[in-house]
């Protein structure tokens, strides 16, 4: 998915079909995109690396309405709710074209290969990152990169 990452995606859905029930299966064991998973509309966040019964029983509470959480983030999942219950984290103060400027460029697409997918300029491409760097707080490429891999928007 060259534009959206697995949460746009599910919020996507949601807005289309709103009694979807999604169950996000990952590998990200971060609070905070839990966080937001939930708050995009999922019945559930599991990591890949549950057990297969575990998968099993989440599918059948979440077709019974239930919602759930691996156990193994829930803890500081619910520390996450308590400590930041607005869930404001650097990435959600990006635009939707910023997101996708810094998942193209974090996953090393050139100026001119960004531009063609998202069917702008280049030049408007390299000013979406001279600003987005700029409003994170960022000194380099690389950094940018880094926020990329730690705020979910491309995977390590």
């Amino acid at each position: 998915m060259p534009l959206l990452n697995g949460l746009e995606a599910g919020r996507l859905l949601k807005e289309k079909l709103p009694t979807t029930k999604l169950i996000f299966l990952t590998m990200s064991e971060d609070p905070d995109w839990a966080v937001a998973a939930m708050k995009a509309g999922a019945s559930a966040y599991l990591l890949k690396k549950s057990a297969a019964s575990e998968l099993f029983s989440t599918v059948q509470d979440v077709l019974k309405g239930k919602k759930y959480v691996s156990p193994q983030i829930a803890r500081e999942m619910q520390q996450t709710l308590i400590w930041n219950p607005e869930g404001r984290s650097p990435e959600k103060i990006l635009t939707k074209r910023q997101r996708q400027v810094v998942r193209l460029v974090a996953e090393g697409k050139s100026l001119q290969g960004a531009a063609d997918l998202l069917e702008i300029t280049p030049r408007t491409v390299a000013f979406h990152k001279y600003r987005i760097i700029k409003q994170l707080g960022l000194k380099t490429s690389a950094e940018l990169v880094q926020f990329a891999i730690k705020y979910n928007i491309i995977s390590a």
